[in-house]
């Protein structure tokens, strides 16, 4: 007697498990992206934390104090509205102050960044030594302000300074002077330090767009018969533009917040024809103890660097941010 064993219709053949349904994908998708998010606010929260109680915070306060009148002792109490405010706009220091800081931006775009680039374009040629040029070229904004301001205090000492001896043994005797002590060169002079100072920073900027130029577009103009002047203003600069632009942005930020170099060299004299919207807000809060005065014009500096900064960005720098950005999506499905 045999037997046939035939399969129970209750089973069918093993087709693993079953496949998740599309409201389940859905709710996989967003546990993953919450995972995401997670982990990217982790990764953050400790240097929001920092920028929070470092900047916000300070800046904060800063506008809170600047409609009181303070010493700086306590917590302010004077409340006196915009008085600050119409106080520091009738201000004949403040207002200089404000012309000498466009004095600088426009001195630093005509001369000291076009210096720095005609030094790159020479540098990025094969020239011998030329590593040890970039290397002494950048050298002066390795070094502190406060050295630098030392530095040239020494050299521009009126008569026994390292300036005024070099032009008496050439019979320049009359061209030297009382340089930081002067009002007619104070600024002259202040501004031959900043570009000595800082011109390298550019430069070094200049170099690097320079060597991301592909060198067969140079090589192609070349062939077409551009001369150099020609493949300057065809090839590199139009590629150069980009880090040009951020020259420019960095340059007239620096211009704007300029401190340290002034202060080490003139602190402000001779009578205010040094001075910058920084010195003159050190001078009220920590010299005077008009904290509340001082903040008032701190805060009108974060204004005026914050409106050319949104200005630049959306005017000049769009083309140059487009694309950069990107958002983290849970891809998966």
């Amino acid at each position: 007697m045999t037997s046939t064993f035939l399969p129970d219709k209750r089973t069918g053949p093993d087709l693993g498990p079953p496949h998740p349904s599309a409201a389940e994908r859905a709710r996989g998708r967003r546990r993953r992206r919450t995972l995401h998010w997670l982990t990217a606010v982790g990764f953050q929260l400790p240097a929001l934390a920092l920028f929070g109680v470092l900047v916000l915070l300070p800046i904060l306060f800063a506008l809170y104090a600047a409609f009181f009148r303070w010493g700086g002792f306590g917590m302010p109490s004077d409340y006196v509205g915009a008085d600050n405010f119409t106080r520091l706009f009738k201000d004949p220091v403040f207002l200089g102050d404000l012309w000498r800081c466009l004095v600088l931006v426009v001195l630093s775009l005509v001369i000291q960044l076009p210096f720095a680039l005609a030094m790159a374009v020479l540098l990025n040629q094969k020239i011998r030594g030329r590593a040890v040029y970039r290397m002494l070229f950048f050298a002066p904004y390795v070094l502190s302000e406060a050295i630098t301001g030392v530095l040239f205090g020494m050299i521009f000492a009126p008569d026994d300074g390292l300036a005024d001896q070099i032009l008496g043994k050439v019979g320049l005797d009359g061209v030297g002077g009382e340089w930081f002590a002067d009002p007619s060169t104070v600024m002259a002079t202040l501004f031959l330090v900043m570009t000595w100072k800082y011109f390298g920073f550019h430069m070094m900027l200049y170099l690097a767009g320079l060597q991301s130029i592909p060198r067969e577009l140079t090589e192609a103009a070349i062939v077409d018969g551009a001369g150099p002047w020609q493949r300057f203003r065809s090839v590199t600069l139009p590629l150069l533009a980009p880090t040009l632009r951020i020259s420019v942005f960095l340059s007239v930020i620096g211009a704007i917040q300029l401190f340290d170099l002034v202060w080490v060299v003139t602190q402000g004299g001779p009578d205010h024809h040094s001075e910058t919207m920084a010195v003159t807000m050190f001078q009220y809060g920590f010299k005077r103890y008009q904290v509340g005065y001082a903040s008032a014009i701190s805060v009108v500096m974060f204004g005026i660097s914050l409106v050319f900064a949104l200005a630049y960005q959306r005017f000049v720098l769009r083309r140059d941010l487009e694309g950069a950005t990107t958002t983290m999506r849970g891809d998966a499905k």
